[in-house]
């Protein structure tokens, strides 16, 4: 039998009715045999994560203050939990070694962990599967970088004597058996670590969306869902900022093979999205999906027979790395360059580096422009499609947006607009329109 991975995300673990979704989701497949959770999420939209919870009790820990009364409220969202599930199980040993180590100072990443440990306990329960602590399983290195290698031994060991087990996300330890936390969403890391080491057919990441969409809800009403992508098609969104999971969870299941699905807790039936190293799919639309983000500014670099000149490129990129400023995307003509960086990164910076590009390139003319957003257009069937640029042209047109960028990768995979700020969600909307709602 295939064995499925199955994450819930702590929106799909916010209070007890939600954990009764998740049981009818696991025991609706056998092949859901091994459970990550995140700790319990908002239940309502004033409402404060667990994890923020914890933070915040730690914080007052911290300081040699009392901290009882917040951590009272903290052991009361996880018994709240018990009561409504009507389980017999107790946390209170394990709340009194938390309190204990936080007046011992035992560290933020330690006490951050403790939401996914304590709501898995209650979930393992529930189920009646394993726990199973990633404190002994999940390895970093003395550097505090990730031990893929290690963790694949030592939890496909542990895991293969479980037939089925719930594993607590976001956090393992480091070789002294401190605990070392993954960044901010990091179980849906977990997740993908513990689908790498059962070698498992899917990794079902369960959340309150139905996948992934084409635009962001923020800027286009009710967008149709992207059925299936490719990890090409997902890192190049994902950099703009569409994000629906870690981005890190991506890696330990591209290593071997493993699709991903992404799941919504509140409508189990949807199918979600598909995310895959390769697929003879298309989407019915040309593109896969839009997304884009403000805060860029573009340095403009002008000389004449600069296309002759042997190595003035590398210059431009010296000049930017001595003053310690990435460079995003670098489209040029034959006697202009321009140049796309982070706003936030020449913060103090643009003399410095206006002066030093000057200084190595002797440019006829060179100048920054600021409130920049780049939009990116992604899609595996642009390959295949003809015209899809003068598409997206034609729809900024037709919205008066002036386009002051353009960038195309080699793999046509994409294509990167520049706009003003001002225009980016005119454009957004403009380019969905052409693409997806003329299409239906």
């Amino acid at each position: 039998m295939e064995t499925k991975v199955v994450k819930f995300g702590g929106s799909s673990l916010a209070d007890a009715g939600q954990y009764r979704k998740v049981k009818d989701i696991i025991l609706a497949d056998p092949a859901r045999r091994f459970v990550v959770a995140s700790a319990p999420g908002k239940r309502y939209s004033d409402d404060t994560k667990v994890t923020d919870m914890l933070y915040g009790c730690y914080a007052i820990a911290v300081k040699g203050e009392d901290f009882s009364l917040s951590f009272s409220a903290i052991e009361e969202r996880f018994n709240g939990i018990i009561r409504d599930l009507g389980l017999s199980i107790s946390l209170d040993k394990e709340f009194a070694a938390i309190k204990n180590a936080f007046a011992h100072r035992a560290g933020r990443d330690y006490a951050a962990s403790r939401g996914e440990y304590l709501g898995s306990l209650i979930l393992a329960e529930f189920l009646g599967f394993d726990f199973v602590d990633p404190a002994q399983y999940i390895k970093f290195d003395e550097q505090g970088a990730f031990d893929l290698d290690t963790t694949r031994a030592l939890l496909g060991e542990r895991l293969a004597a479980s037939e089925h087990a719930v594993i607590p996300g976001f956090y393992g330890s480091m070789p002294n058996d401190t605990i070392k936390t993954f960044s901010r969403g990091g179980s849906d890391v977990t997740g993908s670590i513990v689908a790498n080491a059962v070698n498992a057919a899917v990794y079902e990441n369960w959340t309150d969306v139905s996948g992934f969409l084409i635009a962001n809800p923020k800027i286009i009403d009710n967008p149709l869902p992207i059925t299936t992508i490719t990890y090409k098609e997902l890192r190049e969104l994902a950099y703009m900022g569409a994000t629906v999971l870690h981005e890190d969870a991506i890696f330990p299941v591209r290593r071997a093979g493993i699709p991903i699905n992404i799941r919504n807790t509140n409508a189990p039936g949807d199918r979600g999205t598909f995310i895959v190293s390769e697929t003879a799919e298309t989407s019915p639309y040309t593109i896969t999906g839009i997304a884009g983000k403000k805060g860029f500014s573009v340095i403009q670099i002008e000389k004449d027979m600069m296309n002759a000149e042997i190595g003035f490129g590398r210059n431009v990129l010296r000049a930017l790395e001595k003053n310690n400023v990435a460079f995003e995307h670098m489209p040029s003509g034959i006697d202009t360059m321009s140049v796309i960086v982070s706003s936030e990164s020449l913060i103090g910076k643009e003399k410095a580096v206006i002066d030093e590009i000057t200084f190595r390139c002797h440019p006829d003319k060179i100048e920054i422009d600021n409130s920049i957003a780049l939009i990116a257009v992604v899609g595996r069937g642009m390959r295949k499609t003809r015209g899809t640029a003068g598409r997206i042209f034609s729809a900024l047109a037709h919205a008066r947006i002036n386009v002051r960028m353009i960038d195309q990768g080699s793999s046509e995979l994409n294509v990167i607009i520049g706009v003003d700020e001002c225009d980016f969600e005119q454009a957004v909307r403009a380019i969905y329109d052409i693409f997806v709602l003329t299409r239906c």
